[in-house]
């Protein structure tokens, strides 16, 4: 396999960084573009300097809005510039990481933004692979994270196929060198969790005692309940389970 520039959109995030490491790995030529690294997605400033001779832009940005509104407009903002700058540098293959399920679920706001970022993709002038993912392992704790207080956290009973953040990274490299493939098929781990119990022991592996809640009244409703948010037939199975996952994390 030919060595490629691949510039990697969010390329400091938690994805982003494991995806810029996945690809150093294989020998490509990696671009990192980040507002930390004077590349700004919402504006387009440096865009088209960062995107010279490359041939796959792999998208891992994210956006922490709770409004649909604000989620929307960061997304739709964020793709169409790069979208733009794309065609005018000439790549190739845009890849786009998603969720499983995002269109399956109505009224939460990252849904509604990745909703409009895929539907720009598709619709864009460069040529697409989507790549709808599961929820990663350290999902569980990080909604414990954003409900937390004075050591009680409330969290959705939710039933998930959690993925390893590295697998989705090895995913997105591999892909990102290949001939764009259109909505490829749902990516997710080894085998469904409960979210409460995810939660609970990563927290334990991690040492923080929080007292886990369950409830539907918070930031997930029943909408997201049953097998809504397990990928769907035909899905690509990752290799690490969430206990692989787990050991690492004490």
């Amino acid at each position: 396999m030919r060595n490629m520039r691949i510039a990697v959109a969010g390329a400091t995030g938690n994805i982003g960084a494991l995806t810029v490491a996945a690809l150093e790995r294989a020998g490509h030529d990696v671009v990192r573009i980040s507002r930390s690294l004077g590349v700004d997605l919402s504006t387009g400033e440096g865009l088209d300097a960062a995107l010279t001779g490359v041939e796959a832009v792999i998208d891992t940005t994210n956006c922490t809005a709770t409004d649909p509104v604000e989620t929307v407009a960061y997304f739709g903002t964020a793709t169409r510039h790069l979208l733009a700058a794309e065609e005018r540098a000439g790549v190739r293959h845009h890849v786009l990481l998603s969720i499983a399920g995002a269109g399956r679920v109505e009224g939460n706001a990252h849904y509604v933004g990745k909703r409009e970022q895929e539907r720009l993709v598709a619709a864009g002038p460069v040529p697409w692979t989507i790549v709808p993912a599961t929820q990663f392992h350290d999902f569980g704790a990080m909604v414990a994270s954003w409900t937390e207080q004075d050591g009680v956290a409330t969290i959705a009973p939710l039933l998930v196929q959690p993925i390893a953040p590295s697998d989705v990274a090895d995913v997105l490299a591999e892909l990102a060198t290949g001939k764009p493939q259109g909505r490829y098929a749902d990516v997710g781990g080894p085998g469904p969790q409960d979210l409460v119990d995810m939660a609970r022991r990563t927290l334990q592996a991690r040492g923080q005692a929080v007292k886990l809640v369950p409830t539907w009244s918070g930031l997930f409703g029943p909408e997201m309940a049953g097998d809504v948010l397990l990928p769907g037939e035909g899905a690509r199975i990752a290799p690490t389970t969430f206990e692989e996952w787990l050991t690492e994390q004490r």
